[in-house]
């Protein structure tokens, strides 16, 4: 198995410099081998919105070691970080994040066309994917014609829309009923034991976080196995 994270010694600090210097994670080490599905679970105010962050570059560590897929996040420039998201890492968040105006589809297009794929290309992928999430039928549905369920769905198959190395999910429950977010978690499993996925769950739920492969808990910014 490789490994798809290899974090050493995060630290993230706010403020640096001023009387209200802030250390919210303090020296991080976390390894995630291919096909893993791990979560990550802690109260709010833990820091693992902060790691999150970090882990889905949209934020950069003040000092510590990232490596991502074999290439070093740290020494990336700021005008390559946008094309590492897109390429390496599917997002799904608790508020689905869908564009109000475009249908399923074209909500799972969109991160292909960031990517330049041809047009024909995109939609033949986009129609495979919303049917391994059963959402085939619905592709050309607005968003706000679908129900908070099918969102998800949609949303997870944009997730997977350029192949990434890890699907990172935020709470991809939170804004469901239970019945939907078991749903939800049965299309994670499937896409971690099937489509050999490699998936972080972040959340608050112990008991959704039990359902994973290995559970780390995130107390007072520091993570533990």
């Amino acid at each position: 198995m490789s490994k798809v994270i290899e974090m050493k010694d995060i630290v993230k600090k706010f403020y640096i410099g001023q009387p209200n210097e802030l250390e919210i994670l303090h020296g991080i080490n976390l390894t995630v081998e291919e096909g893993e599905f791990v979560s990550i679970v802690g109260a709010s105010g833990s820091g693992k919105s902060t790691l999150m962050n970090i882990i889905g570059v949209l934020d950069r560590a003040t000092s510590g070691y990232y490596n991502l897929a074999g290439l070093n996040v740290e020494e990336a420039k700021d005008s390559e970080l946008s094309q590492i998201r897109n390429k390496k890492i599917g997002f799904v968040f608790q508020s689905f994040n869908l564009i109000p105006r475009s249908n399923a589809q074209k909500n799972v297009e969109l991160p292909m066309i960031y990517g330049r794929m041809s047009r024909n290309d995109r939609r033949e992928r986009s129609m495979e994917l919303l049917k391994l999430v059963e959402m085939d039928d619905r592709a050309n549905h607005q968003p706000n014609e679908l129900s908070g369920g099918q969102k998800q769905r949609v949303a997870i198959a944009r997730a997977m829309a350029n192949d990434p190395d890890i699907i990172l999910a935020d709470e991809p429950t939170g804004a469901l009923d239970s019945k939907t977010g078991r749903v939800v978690m049965d299309l994670f499993h499937k896409l971690n034991e099937q489509e050999k996925k490699t998936i972080i769950l972040i959340t608050h739920n112990q008991e959704l976080a039990d359902e994973t492969g290995r559970v780390l808990t995130m107390k007072d910014g520091i993570l533990e196995e």
